[in-house]
């Protein structure tokens, strides 16, 4: 088959992914062999093919947003043809302290697709059977492939600052996960503050629907009830944090930040304010999720790339010169 594989982690720019043929995964017990009909591009992604983060294993398929159908391995639940997502937790043990308390999210001994199994950025992969999760008719392919990591953490985001309806939320960055988390928080009937860099990001955020957006320097205008940051920097938290009302919630949605600055706590944190990490998902999450995408008829913005074009679509991503999310069509 057909697989773009990191050998060795590099600057994008360099283009470090080299596009070539590679064997067909074989199947495992209680896994599925899926034909990969979209992939989708997350900002995770060039960590790891960037080296930011570490790598997990030698000549890695990366990809973690995946759209297939079932090609072989079927079951009854699971029938050949089934067109089924797979996501950044590709599997727990079931086992841990947290396994056993519904926190499979911070699993101590999780496998991440695209990371520490080969993923999506290929004609085939393998994924568990039990953690895969059937489509609605209503999600075609390319537009349902952004929903399996940037639409599903940035609900689990919003859980995470704990955002109620009709609340005021601050969007900080506004790239692939920030433009499906709006959709959603419109169903809320929420106020909705987006600062972020890019003017063409701006605009985007403006024919969304937010009621103010602003550079990534800007305040928004009012106190908020809730932030959720997006960028993976440090910096952008301070100014989540002071916007927010006593009581407020900040929270994190990055695996990976550049520092934490200094910050002055009685004027920012003091007053029960807090700051979250988001930390992965749960199934729970993503049913949750695909149910009310496919319930508001959510379409996200991308942009399609072929297979040869993945060291493209991940520079794309890097320098924010797309708006929504770039997706890979093998």
């Amino acid at each position: 088959m057909k697989a773009a594989v990191l050998s060795s982690p590099g600057d994008i720019a360099r283009h470090p992914l080299q596009v070539g043929d590679v064997p067909k995964p074989e199947l495992h017990s209680g896994h599925v062999l899926l034909r990969v009909r979209a992939c989708g591009v997350c900002r995770t992604d060039l960590h790891i093919v960037e080296g930011e983060l570490p790598i997990r294993q030698k000549d890695l398929i990366p990809g973690h947003q995946i759209v297939g159908e079932v090609a072989d391995g079927a079951t009854e639940e699971l029938p050949i043809g089934t067109r089924v997502g797979v996501s950044w937790i590709g599997g727990t043990d079931g086992s841990c302290w947290y396994c056993r308390r519904g926190a499979e999210n911070l699993c101590d001994s999780p496998t991440f697709t695209g990371y520490a199994v080969n993923g999506g950025y290929a004609e085939f992969a393998l994924a568990r059977a039990d953690f895969v999760y059937p489509l609605h008719e209503a999600l075609d392919d390319l537009h349902a492939a952004p929903l399996l990591c940037a639409g599903i953490i940035g609900f689990r985001s919003l859980r995470v600052a704990g955002v109620q309806q009709g609340e005021r939320v601050g969007l900080f960055g506004f790239g692939a996960s920030a433009h499906l988390a709006i959709e959603v928080l419109r169903a809320w009937q929420c106020r909705v503050y987006v600062s972020t860099r890019g003017a063409s990001h701006r605009r985007l955020a403006e024919s969304l629907g937010a009621d103010w957006v602003g550079a990534e320097i800007d305040k928004p205008p009012v106190e908020l009830d809730r932030a959720i940051t997006f960028a993976p920097s440090g910096d952008v938290v301070i100014a989540a944090l002071s916007s927010l009302r006593k009581g407020g919630v900040v929270a994190i949605n990055a695996i990976h930040l550049d520092r934490m600055p200094q910050f002055d706590y009685d004027r920012l944190l003091w007053g029960e304010r807090q700051i979250r990490s988001v930390a992965n998902m749960t199934r729970d999450d993503a049913h949750d999720f695909l149910r009310i995408a496919s319930e508001i008829g959510l379409r996200p913005k991308v942009t399609r790339f072929s297979l040869d074009q993945a060291n493209d679509a991940l520079r794309a991503v890097k320098s924010d010169s797309i708006d929504g999310a770039a997706v890979i069509v093998p």
